[in-house]
């Protein structure tokens, strides 16, 4: 029989209490930030009580870090890990960025916002922050050797970088960056190559 567990206005919750307060969380820190969610208003999202929040999670902080770990958890494995683009493809691919409405823009990263909001190096969300950021510059620059680039790390920092750019930018000016990052990112990696790998990833380009 599956056990059921009270929600804050006496409704009867089946399992999946956690799933639920991870779903709020993505809601609400995305939509208002971190901040500016406090956990009544999380746990009454989650129909769950206070009580059964701090049985999934230790506190808000334990909750922020495992909100961010549930973006990304395998390192855009979407684009790096695809089989049916060449190394100079799957780079450009990471700046392909779902189109949505202009009343629904890109939000900025999640793992930059939760920096900037929590301010403390130490924070276990701002620690896999930076860990998720490093990991993203390692894969740019794995795919950049596997491309033949000259400098592969400086070339998978520099994307890591425009990347990042254009999440804020796309933000600040509510317009879309990405196209623009983009081409810039074109220019870089096709400088990054030697002459015959720059030509053939031309010529697939336009094949």
């Amino acid at each position: 029989m599956t056990k059921l567990e009270k929600g804050p206005q006496g409704r009867r919750r089946g399992r999946g209490a956690r799933e639920r307060i991870l779903s709020a969380s993505q809601q609400l820190f995305r939509a208002q930030g971190i901040n500016r969610t406090g956990m009544d208003q999380l746990c009454a999202v989650a129909q769950v009580s206070k009580r059964t929040a701090y049985q999934h999670f230790t506190g808000k902080d334990d909750l922020v870090a495992e909100y961010l770990r549930r973006f990304d958890p395998d390192i855009m494995a979407g684009v790096f890990d695809r089989t049916d683009l060449t190394p100079r493809e799957r780079l450009l691919a990471a700046f392909e960025v779902p189109t949505s409405g202009p009343e629904e823009l890109t939000p900025l990263c999640p793992y930059i916002a939760a920096t900037v909001e929590i301010h403390d190096p130490q924070h276990p969300a701002s620690q896999y922050a930076r860990d998720y950021k490093l990991a993203i510059a390692a894969r740019l620059a794995e795919t950049a050797r596997e491309a033949g680039a000259t400098n592969p790390e400086q070339l998978g920092e520099q994307l890591a970088l425009l990347l990042d750019g254009a999440s804020a930018r796309t933000r600040v000016l509510n317009a879309e960056s990405f196209p623009t990052a983009a081409a810039i990112a074109a220019v870089l990696i096709d400088n990054a190559l030697p002459a015959t790998d720059r030509d053939r990833g031309s010529e697939n380009a336009t094949a």
